[in-house]
């Protein structure tokens, strides 16, 4: 396995791309309404980035994937498709922002409220944001990649939530997806890749309120539980520093103080 290692001009080309897709989230967050479609908000998010961000949707004829933007309401564990069908009140709805600009990759995703959503759906949106949280705190130069899916398995026992295994986060940065493989839970297998100073990942853990596990519908893409409990997804794309992290995607709305803390439980 080969590991990356950005050059300085690359990581300044990927805080700038981190930043860009902060702002696609950002953006489309007064639009996510009861009533408003995942197309409609799909279609807001691809003229913003195209038009005002001059960047590429990454998602966009990925392997065939046909949107901007990925958008998994409720039950959906990861790359739900937009369609023509209402969000609803009470629904919670994952949206994940991947986009390209000068050769260079960011990865984002958070959770919204669509209205009033019940006390279950604050909790497993709230595990899955420290979940994340919990997974970014451990990593930093020397830390084996190991290290982050224990932490994000500790938070998810801590809610009795369980943690999806079929999917991991990923190096990322003139590609999409690079080296290495970012597994959410713990597993010996990650104990051997060392993480270094200029190392580009994503954190990205599912968490379900049942059972870990899902299963693919029929177009190919939508990832859903099989018992169809609710599953929640945060994601990063982190910088390994020489004396610790940087979030590339880090949003106005999160404190690198709260993410610190999770360091010393």
């Amino acid at each position: 396995m080969t590991v990356a290692i950005k050059t300085r001009e690359q990581i300044e080309k990927m805080r700038e791309a981190g930043k860009l897709a902060v702002n696609v989230l950002e953006m489309i967050e007064p639009y996510v309404k009861p009533g408003i479609t995942t197309n409609e908000l799909d279609a807001i998010c691809h003229r913003f980035m195209v038009d005002e961000l001059k960047a590429k949707p990454a998602p966009l004829g990925y392997h065939g994937f046909p949107k901007s933007i990925c958008t998994s309401p409720n039950r959906v564990v990861c790359h739900g498709i937009p369609d023509d069908k209402p969000i609803k009140d009470g629904d919670i709805l994952n949206i994940d922002v991947s986009l390209s600009r000068d050769g260079v990759f960011a990865d984002t995703c958070k959770m919204f409220f669509v209205g009033d959503c019940s006390i279950q759906a604050k909790r497993i949106v709230k595990c899955a944001q420290e979940c994340t949280y919990a997974g970014i705190s451990v990593v930093g130069p020397g830390v084996s990649l190991r290290e982050i899916g224990k932490a994000i398995d500790k938070q998810a026992r801590l809610y009795g939530y369980s943690v999806v295994r079929e999917f991991c986060g990923h190096g990322i940065g003139e590609a999409l997806h690079e080296e290495p493989q970012i597994l959410h839970y713990d597993n010996p297998s990650s104990e051997k890749t060392i993480l270094q100073p200029g190392m580009t990942f994503t954190i990205e853990p599912m968490i379900n309120v049942g059972k870990k596990e899902v299963k693919v519908l029929s177009d190919g893409w939508t990832v859903v539980t099989k018992d169809r409990s609710l599953s929640a997804q945060y994601e990063h794309t982190i910088l390994i520093t020489e004396t610790g992290f940087e979030i590339l995607t880090l949003r106005k709305e999160e404190s690198m103080a709260e993410i610190y803390e999770f360091a010393k439980k």
